[in-house]
This record gives C-alpha cells, sequence and structure tokens, in this order.
C-alpha cells in the first residue's frame, strides 16, 4: 500500500495533472494556488482511513459496554479467516525475485482493476535496456498520450535552446521577444511553475486563459494573450513566490521556443529528439482535439494510437499534449542517464540535465507537495532523491539517479489508478535493478 507521502504526492498530481485539476477547486485560496490544500486534504484523511490510528481506536471507547465487547470478539473471529485468505491470494510476488516478481505484480494489478493493460520499460546508465514488458492486451508498440509525462520533454527545448545560444531561461521573456506587456517573467520560471501566472487549479477552464485550449490558434497568438491580457490580474502573483503547477505558462514557453529559434515546435522536437534518439513516435497535439464532454479523469477514447488522423495544430499543449511509446519513452530516460546522449547525438549536456533535475523549488523557500519538489518537468522527492514527471493517465516515469536507473510505466486510465501502487511498484523494481530495498 502507498505511504502517507505518497498518497499525497499523487493527490497533487491528480488534481493539477490537466483533467482533474478541478477537483482542487474546493481546496483552493483566492490565490488560485490549490497545491499545498490539496495535499492537506489528502493527508487529513490518513488517521480516519487507519484502521489502527490512534482516531480510530480512541472514537466510542469510553461508550463501549461488555456487550459490545463480545460482539467486536465475535465479529473479529468470523473476519479472520477471510482476512488471511484475502492477504494470501493478494500476494502475487510470493517466491519470486528480481523482475519475476515486479511482472506478476503488474500483471495481477491490471487484472484486479480491470485495466485493459499496461506496459513498463526500466533502462540503466551502463547497460542499456534491462527489462521491458507488456501486460494483458498491450502490445509493445502500443502509441499513448502521455499528458503531463510531457513536461520534461518539454523542458529539454527550453534548455538546448540555451545552449545554442538563442535563449537565456534566466533572463526576462521581454528582453528576448517582442513581447512586453507581463514579460518581465523568465523562461525558467514558467517550466518550473513559479512564473506567478494562473496554473491549471483551482479553475482549470480559467477564461483569460481559454486559448490554451484551442487548436485553431497558435503558440505565438496564445502567448500574447495569456502575456497581455489584463483580465488575470487580480490573480496573477509575483513570479517564485508560490508554486502553481501547469497551465498556460507552459504555452508560453513554448511561444518563446519558437520565437527565439524561428521553428514551429513540431519542427523542434523533430530536430532536438526525434532525428538523434530516433523516436519516431514523439510528437504533439492540442488536447481539445481528443477530450469531449463525458472524458472526466479517464483517458481520451478518441485517440487510438494514430496521431495522423488529427489535424496538427499550431497550439499544441505543451504540459501534456505529448504522444508516444514505451520503448522511446525509455529511449529518452536513458539519454538523461548518459549525460545528454542519444544514439544519434548529443541532445542535452550535462549541465543543463543538472539544472532541469535540481529542485528549484528548495532554493526559492517553496515547496511543491509534501516532501516533494520540482526542477524543470520533474517532481522532486526529497527523502528519497528519485524524480518523476507523472501524468493525468496513468503514466509514471522516474528516474534513480544515484543508481543510475529509470523506468516508465503505462497504463491509459487514471493517474489515481497508478496512485495506488507507485511505492510498491517504484521498490520493487529498484531492488530487482539493485538488489537492495529503496529505504536502505
Amino acid at each position: 500500500m502507498a505511504s502517507p507521502r505518497w498518497i499525497r504526492l499523487l493527490a497533487v498530481l491528480s488534481c493539477f495533472a490537466l483533467i482533474g485539476a478541478a477537483c482542487a477547486s474546493d481546496g483552493a485560496g483566492e490565490d488560485g494556488a490549490a497545491g499545498d490544500d490539496v495535499a492537506a486534504e489528502a493527508g487529513s484523511g490518513d488517521a480516519d482511513s487507519d484502521p489502527d490510528s490512534d482516531s480510530g481506536s480512541d472514537s466510542g471507547s469510553d461508550e463501549a459496554s461488555s456487550d459490545d465487547a463480545d460482539d467486536e470478539d465475535a465479529d473479529a473471529e468470523a473476519d479472520e479467516p477471510e482476512s488471511t485468505t484475502t492477504t494470501a491470494a493478494a500476494d502475487p510476488t510470493a517466491g519470486l525475485t528480481g523482475f519475476d516478481a515486479v511482472d506478476a505484480f503488474a500483471e495481477q494489478f491490471v487484472v484486479d482493476n480491470g485495466l485493459e493493460g499496461a506496459s513498463l520499460i526500466v533502462v540503466h546508465r551502463d547497460d542499456g535496456v534491462i527489462h521491458q514488458q507488456q501486460y494483458g492486451s498491450f502490445e509493445e508498440g502500443r502509441m499513448s498520450l502521455i499528458a503531463s509525462s510531457s513536461k520534461m520533454i518539454s523542458s529539454g527545448v527550453l534548455l538546448v535552446l540555451q545552449e545554442r545560444g538563442l535563449l537565456d531561461i534566466e533572463a526576462p521573456i521581454s528582453a528576448q521577444t517582442d513581447w512586453s506587456p507581463g514579460a518581465e517573467i523568465t523562461p525558467a520560471q514558467l517550466v518550473s511553475n513559479s512564473s506567478g501566472l494562473v496554473g491549471l487549479g483551482p479553475d482549470l477552464l480559467y477564461s483569460p486563459y481559454f486559448c490554451q485550449w484551442s487548436p485553431l490558434t497558435s503558440l505565438d497568438d496564445c502567448s500574447t494573450t495569456v502575456l497581455e491580457t489584463p483580465d488575470d490580474d487580480a490573480d496573477v502573483v509575483a513570479p517564485e513566490s508560490e508554486f502553481r503547477y501547469g497551465g498556460a505558462q507552459w504555452q508560453v514557453a513554448g511561444g518563446v521556443a519558437e520565437s527565439v529559434s524561428g521553428q514551429t515546435w513540431a519542427d523542434l522536437i523533430e530536430e532536438i529528439y526525434v532525428e538523434p534518439c530516433g523516436v519516431d513516435s514523439l510528437g504533439y497535439m492540442n488536447l481539445a482535439q481528443v477530450l469531449t464532454a463525458d472524458s472526466g479523469a479517464g483517458y481520451p477514447s478518441l485517440f487510438t494510437g494514430d496521431p495522423s488522423s488529427f489535424d496538427l495544430s499550431e497550439n499544441p499543449s505543451i504540459e501534456g499534449g505529448a504522444h508516444i511509446t514505451p520503448a522511446d519513452y525509455g529511449t529518452l530516460l536513458l539519454m538523461h542517464l548518459r549525460g545528454g546522449e542519444c544514439d544519434g547525438g548529443q541532445v542535452l549536456s550535462q549541465e543543463s540535465l543538472d539544472i532541469m533535475h535540481a529542485d528549484r523549488m528548495a532554493t526559492l523557500g517553496l515547496d511543491a507537495g509534501p516532501d516533494t519538489g520540482y526542477g524543470m518537468g520533474w517532481w522532486v522527492d526529497r527523502e528519497t532523491g528519485i524524480i518523476s514527471d507523472g501524468g493525468a493517465w496513468g503514466t509514471l516515469p522516474w528516474l534513480n539517479l544515484e543508481d543510475g536507473y529509470g523506468a516508465y510505466w503505462v497504463i491509459e486510465d487514471e493517474n489515481s489508478t497508478t496512485g495506488m501502487i507507485a511505492e510498491d511498484l517504484i521498490g520493487l523494481v529498484h531492488v530487482a535493478v539493485t538488489g537492495d530495498d529503496l529505504t536502505n
């Protein structure tokens, strides 16, 4: 079972990873930064939901009579055999080790939750792909929308442009583009969710930034709208004063990339990632092209793995519109582990990777969640050092930089579904790779 810390982190991800952001509206403050409130709400139920918690064991203790105690003993005796049987059946890893245990655990999870399937790929800095497995009906080359697991890919584009001398991520946008009003924020602040612009919560469809959901406009026009509209004045805060996850600040980041490079986002993705890394499945679309009124938090049924059936939008969703296969995502993780190099050439320098991976929120005195920081496209677990980039529809990429490996798990469901097994899955993979428990 996931620990309270992971439950809180996944609650933040679920509420702010594109689709479920509206769930934070009840807990958000007037300033629109709901992340801490969501995390607090997720954590506040821990004691109540834990049958062994003090609050649960003390409740009603003064009123308990001897008859109540007898009834409780009888109930406990009646329940005990069933509980024992359930526990035994619920351990698919019994007697298994290494990736056999990982696969048994994942396969049982797919069955227990009625999922169509799942996929897992594990890569190692020295050994390349060390494990790849599909579960259920998922096939090896299945292409999926990855929602917010796009963020680390998108952030890398801006770092590449900085390496080329076309962009300074720490300089105001106004000094590097034609935008002036509202453009004193920096590219680094945009892709670290600290620009002060309104994020995905508490209003997913925040009207001044509604252009982010339009596939018929362009990144340039949407960026102009976001930066120059006066309608957000009451909601914007000073840069680096709050962590505000997601939203139109990422569209602005894409607009900046196009502006300084003179290339479209699609061309940048092709040149920076697809060509040197051979990740032919990688591309972007605007999520409004696949979302319907009844999509809810579930995976968009309109996307069946063929992006060519949709028109190429000039306003792709930079924070969450990527599609890719597990093998290709694994290639990008391996690039992060190998000093930014793919088989076809250097993509990012180690210096740029270090900037992306570092906990930028810690330097600002901010938290992205309980015991959680954020870099550029990466969540940072401050206890384990693991960095991750989870997405709304159950994708979970993570890197263990210290031990030199990474993994990518994908289902096509909801982030909360993956949240049920995140800690266990990460722990099992760690044991399979290193032979040690993650807590050691």
